[in-house]
């Protein structure tokens, strides 16, 4: 790789810091959602959008899966989501888009009923796909971008 795309994607990332001035690039973390469970944050704020990791249903006390199937997990995936928003002062009502990856597309019909929940008019943009597998063989994860303003 040459240097000047070394610097580009330097510029990017963000430090140990967690805050770049170049990009308004901060990272956002709590501990009422789980920790990351490899090398990725659990979400990154750039200006004014904020940009979750896809969080599957872990329960943040214990670190263990939440105990049900897809509508359980449906809900805490998204109490996580909700809890990582919350550290910058936002709510489910600042999401503009969302993308749910499910194990098993026959399940759509139960995590919708939960997804509305947590959601209303104006919904956010959604994508909704089916994957081989899950980390931690999850049922569901689900990422969102959310807006600052």
């Amino acid at each position: 790789m040459n240097d000047s795309i070394k610097r580009e994607q330097s510029k990017l990332a963000c430090p140990a810091e967690h805050e770049n001035p170049r990009t308004k690039c901060k990272v956002i973390s709590t501990k009422k959602a789980p920790a990351a469970i490899g090398p990725y944050s659990q979400a990154i704020q750039v200006g004014n959008l904020v940009f979750t990791s896809g969080q599957i249903p872990i329960e943040p006390s214990t670190g263990a899966f939440v105990e049900g199937g897809i509508k359980e997990q449906t809900r805490q995936s998204l109490a996580n989501v909700k809890a990582i928003l919350e550290e910058v002062g936002l709510s489910m009502s600042n999401v503009v888009k969302t993308t749910v990856f499910m194990a098993d597309m026959n399940d759509f019909a139960d995590m919708n009923s939960i997804y509305a929940e947590f959601f209303s008019e104006p919904y956010p943009a959604r994508s909704a796909v089916a994957v081989k597998t899950l980390p931690k063989g999850a049922l569901v994860e689900i990422e969102v971008i959310a807006e600052k303003g």
